[in-house]
């Protein structure tokens, strides 16, 4: 049944609601983006450049003003073609560029930054929807201070997608299977792990309909558990929600001329794929051959054995259908793809979900406590952000 009563967004006065969330995030993207251009200034570089002009990015942005059709042939025979980035980002992109001054990197950088806002913001929605406000607050700093919160803030598609996702799973929570439907598309249109959204929204859509269905009255009859058209509006959602993905992968493999599937061989030419983990487990298993290295094998397990366990409380917590079948799909995705390895922490980083329970902790000490506790690890990860994008960065 449609909940109109907890349509927080919807709300007079909802963007005030959110204002401190925003504010918080703003400063510790602020904090973030001063610490990398100190560290890169001191290093002779320009963090610009870092935030918009390399590895992904640079690809975005070639299909944004030359369209799809580049490849790079490397001496070991793997292509890398461009058909591996989805077209949302570069499609905004384009647009940017048209109509300012701006450049198709400039853009980018424009879209990241209002993306991550809107993030922040669905992020909070769905948080203050689940676990009420103060909740929301911290949900939305803890993803702020993620280690690789950095790429919040680059020409990525990372903070666009978040920004999809959330809304999408907020207009699931909030009954609005067309909105949620709409949305999913166009995650599904950014990222492979827009399947994730999409399962989202089949899974709740299911369930609403079962509950629908065998909810009885005390007197035998059913009650009133739907408004009109609400089954017809869960089954536009449900149609439209695979629409993005399934649209650009079946456009893959007609261009390519491999059938349905011809997107996998895309990705294979990149050397990912998806084996189950077996390929990140021998990553890990490898740090363990010397020793300086197997401090780094320690860590991977512990980063692995944390975010088991905070999905099994977000379990136990009961989180909805919906978050759990997100955040798993998009963990069991970003930890058991075959290659890139480097880049799985800031795969994971749309699992926002995941950082609930650790919200609900924070929630509870006193405001100035738990501002305490945020703002020294804002302050290590504008740092760590720093390092990393001066270093190898993300691949």
């Amino acid at each position: 049944m449609t909940d109109l009563g907890t349509r927080t967004a919807g709300r007079p006065g909802a963007l005030r609601r959110a204002a401190p969330a925003l504010v918080g995030y703003a400063a510790v993207r602020a904090l973030g983006l001063l610490t990398l251009a100190l560290w890169s200034a001191a290093r002779d570089k320009s963090a610009y450049t870092l935030l918009t002009a390399r590895w992904d990015s640079l690809w975005y942005t070639r299909v944004a003003e030359l369209g799809y059709g580049y490849e790079v042939r490397l001496p070991n025979g793997d292509v890398h073609s461009d058909l591996a980035f989805f077209p949302l980002l570069p499609w905004l992109e384009r647009i940017g560029a048209a109509v300012t001054p701006l450049s198709y990197a400039d853009a980018g950088f424009l879209v990241a930054v209002l993306a991550s806002l809107a993030a922040a913001w669905g992020v909070f929605a769905v948080a203050e929807h689940v676990y009420g406000r103060r909740a929301g607050v911290c949900a939305v700093l803890l993803w702020a201070v993620l280690p690789v919160g950095i790429v919040q803030s680059m020409a990525y598609s990372e903070s666009l997608f978040t920004a999809l996702a959330a809304w999408s799973l907020y207009a699931v929570l909030t009954g609005r299977w067309v909105t949620a439907g709409a949305l999913a598309a166009l995650a599904g249109l950014t990222r492979p792990v827009g399947l994730a959204v999409a399962a989202a929204v089949w899974a709740a859509a299911v369930v609403a309909f079962v509950r629908s269905r065998c909810t009885v009255g005390p007197d035998g009859a059913r009650g009133p558990e739907r408004a009109p058209g609400d089954g017809a509006r869960r089954a536009l959602g449900m149609l439209l929600a695979p629409l993005g993905a399934a649209g650009y992968v079946l456009w893959v493999g007609h261009r390519t001329g491999n059938g349905p599937l011809g997107y996998l061989d895309v990705q294979a030419g990149w050397r990912n794929g998806f084996d189950g983990g077996v390929a990140f487990a021998r990553f890990v298993a490898a740090k363990f051959t010397s020793f300086p290295s197997a401090l780094a094998g320690v860590g991977l397990i512990a980063g692995v054995a944390l975010l088991v366990w905070l999905y099994v409380v977000c379990v136990r917590q009961r989180q909805p259908l919906a978050l759990l079948v997100y955040a798993g799909t998009v963990t069991v995705l970003s930890l058991c793809a075959s290659s890139y390895f480097g880049s799985k922490p800031r795969l994971l980083m749309p699992a926002f979900p995941l950082l609930l329970p650790l919200a609900v902790a924070l929630a509870r000490p006193r405001a100035s406590r738990s501002a305490l506790v945020v703002g020294g690890v804002a302050v290590a990860s504008a740092v760590y952000g720093a390092f990393w994008l001066n270093g190898s960065g993300p691949p």
